[in-house]
Order: structure tokens, then C-alpha cells, then sequence
């Protein structure tokens, strides 16, 4: 018997994340919650088998702010397992819906959102997710990158090498040598890498 697809909702509204849970629950989810960017993060770490995060831009300590929500997003983008984030807010619209998709949203919805968009939006990010993890099964890897076209392809290969090279060595718990193997370097390069971007072992 398959595990059910699992959802981390991080919202600090108690009754909104109660209410949010029971939608989700009647619809064959799992669902583990988390107030802040601390402790979702903290949920992220340890179970990896959360393939979709309901996210409010609008933690604490900064409620009225989307600081907290994209810091969040920015840190879930560099996870060894991959996450597909669906942001809720009401925060101003057109710049949080931009800021979000530039650190990596899967999808945007605007509070008050129906049960039927967000069901709509959880089950698309799962199917993206499950589409995905069969693709890393086959050893592929999903880099996204922003770039101005303006940099040119200079900085947007280096900011792809960087991402990858962090996801690898994520992977193979920063083993140089498996690395190495993986992505067809010699060794010396992987410690060249290391050194570039400056890696080290508990960036992962």
C-alpha cells in the first residue's frame, strides 16, 4: 500500500491552517503544519517525503511583510528533495506573485482562496512532483535559474554548475569521489568546484 501524497502547510493563522488541514485531509492527504520559517524548515529537514508546501508569505515576525515567505522559498530551492511551493497570501498582489515566482513558486493563489483552487493547484503541483521524482529516478536533475539576459551566458552557466554540483554532492552525502563518478569529472575538479563556489559540507 502507497503512502499518501504529503503537504506541509506553513501558516500562522491557527483557525486558517485548521481549516486548511480539514480540506485537505477529506481529500486523502497527509498534512504536517508549521507557524513559521523555522520550524517548516525544520519539517523539511526531516521528513522527505513532503512533495507539496501550502506557504503564507506573511510569517512572523514580520506578518505584514513578505520577508519571512521568501526567505522560506529561498532556502526550500536549495533542498536535496524538491518541492513544489504553492504560495497564499494577501499580500500585495502583483509584487508578491512576482517576488514568489522569482524564488521558485510553484503557484500563487490570493486569500481568501476557494477549497476547489487550492485542491486544483495541490493536485497539479503533485503531479509535477511525482513527474519529476521519476525523472531523478533516471538520473536527471531539475536546475532552475534566474538570469538577466543582460549578465550573459557566463554567469547563467556558472549559476547552473553551482546548483548542480550542490545537488550532487547533497545527494551522495558530499562524497567527492561518487560525484565525481556521477556528473563525469575528474575528482580534482569536484575540489575545484568546492573552492569556486565555495561549498562546504554544511551548506547541504
Amino acid at each position: 500500500m502507497s503512502l499518501p501524497d504529503t503537504i506541509l502547510l506553513v501558516e500562522d493563522d491557527d483557525s486558517l491552517r485548521l481549516m486548511l488541514r480539514g480540506v485537505l485531509e477529506m481529500q486523502g492527504f497527509a498534512v504536517l503544519e508549521a507557524d513559521c520559517r523555522r520550524s517548516g524548515l525544520e519539517v523539511l529537514g526531516t521528513h522527505s517525503h513532503v512533495g507539496v508546501v501550502l506557504l503564507d508569505l506573511g510569517l512572523p515576525p514580520s506578518p505584514h511583510a513578505p520577508s519571512e515567505g521568501l526567505a522560506f522559498l529561498r532556502q526550500t530551492c536549495d533542498m536535496t528533495h524538491p518541492v513544489k511551493v504553492i504560495v497564499l497570501t494577501g499580500q500585495d498582489q502583483e509584487s508578491a506573485a512576482l517576488e514568489a515566482i522569482k524564488e521558485g513558486a510553484f503557484d500563487f493563489l490570493v486569500k481568501p482562496a476557494t477549497s476547489s483552487a487550492i485542491l486544483q493547484a495541490v493536485r497539479r503541483a503533485f503531479l509535477f512532483c511525482h513527474k519529476e521524482r521519476e525523472m531523478a529516478a533516471g538520473g536527471f536533475a531539475r536546475v532552475q535559474v534566474n538570469a538577466r539576459i543582460s549578465d550573459g551566458l557566463k554567469v547563467a552557466r556558472e549559476e547552473v554548475e553551482e546548483k548542480l554540483v550542490r545537488h550532487v554532492l547533497q545527494e551522495t552525502g558530499f562524497n567527492v569521489n561518487q560525484s565525481a563518478l556521477r556528473l563525469g569529472l575528474k575528482r580534482e575538479s569536484i575540489y575545484y568546484f568546492l573552492k569556486k563556489f565555495g561549498i562546504e559540507r554544511q551548506d547541504g
